[in-house]
Order: C-alpha cells, then sequence, then structure tokens
C-alpha cells in the first residue's frame, strides 16, 4: 500500500568511506525526503525508498507494553480479563525495523508474534487525564510484541520473555496522528502470507487515552516513546524462516523474517 505522508529514521547511502549516516526524513508515496530533525517536516534532498535502509521510525527511552488488552486474546490464553492495564516494559534494545530480521533464541522452544498498534508520544507526559491524552499523541505505527512464550510462562512475569534483542519491530514509519483516522484501524497479522489476526482498534479493552492517563500517573512519558497497545486474539507461534507481516490500514506494512539464533 502507499502512505502519502509519515515521518522516519533511515540510513543514507553509504559514504564513499563506508559509513552510514543517519537522517530523519517524510516519506510521500515511494519517496523520502530527508528533515532537518526528528520532527521537522521541512523537506529536503530526496531519495527513492528502494536506495535508503529504514531504521526503527523512533528510538525511545521506554517502550511500554499493555498485556490483555483484548477480550478474546486474553481468553485464548486461559487469562481473565484485567480490571486496569497490565502494563510491562520492553527494553529499547529490543527494536528492529521493517525488513530486519527477528532472532529465534537458542534458550526458547516457542515464540509468538503478536501484531498490535503503536503510539508515539509526541511531547512530555505526566498526570494526563484521558480526555486530554491525544493531545500527547504525535502519530502511530506497526508493532509486532515477540513473545517467547514459553519463557513467558515459566518465569511468571514478562521480562525475559518480551526482551530479547529483535522482539520488538516497528514501522515502516510514524503516521502523524492528524492524518490517522483512528476509528477505521485494523490491526492484521499475516505468517507466510496466512491471515492470523484480525481486529479494530475498536475492540481494545483500554483505550489509548486511558492507556495514556494510567502509566502516566507513575510514570513519565517523553517525546519518542513507544506504547505497544495490545494484540488481538490469533497469535501463534513462529518458526525459523517464517516471514510475518503486520498489516495496519493507513500507516503501511510491517515485515520481518525469522531466522535462528
Amino acid at each position: 500500500m502507499r502512505v502519502r505522508f509519515s515521518l522516519n529514521r533511515f540510513v543514507e547511502p553509504t559514504l564513499p568511506d563506508g559509513s552510514p549516516q543517519l537522517r530523519h526524513g517524510v516519506v510521500e508515496e515511494e519517496t523520502l525526503f530527508e528533515t532537518r530533525s526528528a520532527w521537522s517536516l521541512d523537506k529536503g534532498v530526496a531519495y527513492r525508498l528502494s536506495d535508503v535502509r529504514l531504521l526503527p521510525p523512533c528510538w525511545p527511552s521506554k517502550i511500554v507494553g499493555v498485556g490483555r488488552n483484548y477480550r478474546e486474546h486474553a481468553s485464548e490464553l486461559g487469562n481473565p480479563v484485567p480490571a486496569e492495564p497490565l502494563i510491562f516494559l520492553k527494553p529499547p534494545s529490543a527494536l528492529a525495523a521493517h525488513g530486519d530480521n527477528i532472532v529465534y533464541p537458542a534458550i526458547s522452544a516457542r515464540v509468538d508474534f503478536e501484531g498490535e498498534l503503536g503510539v508515539v508520544i509526541g511531547r512530555r507526559a505526566r498526570l494526563v487525564r484521558p480526555q486530554e491524552a491525544e493531545n500527547y499523541i504525535f502519530g502511530y505505527t506497526c508493532v509486532n510484541d515477540v513473545t517467547a512464550r514459553d519463557l513467558q510462562r515459566k518465569d511468571g512475569q514478562f521480562t525475559r520473555g518480551k526482551g530479547f534483542d529483535t522482539f520488538c519491530p516497528v514501522g515502516p514509519w510514524i503516521v502523524p496522528r492528524e492524518r490517522v483516522d483512528f476509528e477505521r484501524l485494523r490491526v492484521r497479522t499475516f505468517v507466510n502470507g496466512e491471515k492470523k489476526q484480525d481486529a479494530s482498534v475498536q475492540e481494545m479493552i483500554f483505550p489509548v487515552g486511558a492507556i495514556i492517563a494510567f502509566v502516566t500517573q507513575f510514570m513519565t512519558l517523553e517525546p519518542g516513546d513507544l506504547i505497544a497497545s495490545g494484540t488481538p486474539a490469533g497469535v501463534g507461534p513462529l518458526e525459523p524462516g517464517d516471514v510475518v507481516r503486520v498489516e495496519i490500514d493507513g500507516l503501511g506494512v510491517l515485515e520481518n523474517r525469522v531466522v535462528r539464533g
């Protein structure tokens, strides 16, 4: 699909000495225009998307995950629906970009995909009221909250099972909030072309505003921080060699291949 307007971090074609150049840019269809900074919209030098390597579109100080935020997903894992948002953290070292490999760790025997809507914070947020939360959102992106399910169950908590390097693919870009028809967003996940997940974000138990309000009661969110807002039903295992794709209408397609660690 074509995305008419979005933001990203990217690596410019290497210089003669072989060193990559980190840049920020605005994507319009098949062209990426360099910008002065991460949040700037002033378009500069143009590149073809095929000539650059996209990086994770944000580099958050923290990645805030929300567990069991769709009723059917809680049910499929045999868990009760939480009375309030179930929050966990993924380390920034788990970030991966569109096109990067997901590394299947040798110490796990069950690695699952979890397609999710990603929410990128645009300004410092502390003690935010739900009705004001939208003002703190910069934009939206696709997320795959990859999880070593066997380790999550063994540990009884989320840190190890969700914290491996490459276990948080994000992208391919951020679409600014003002350009997103939120009510029409659907999260779809495909493995080797077969659809596994398909749900509207309207099915979330806790909407984005409630999540931001809850989190900012005890944690300050900084510009660029990422919220993975929860996965719908249909999660399942991945195997080395699989290609997993998360699609959200209007936001783009995030695709990654699984490789053995």
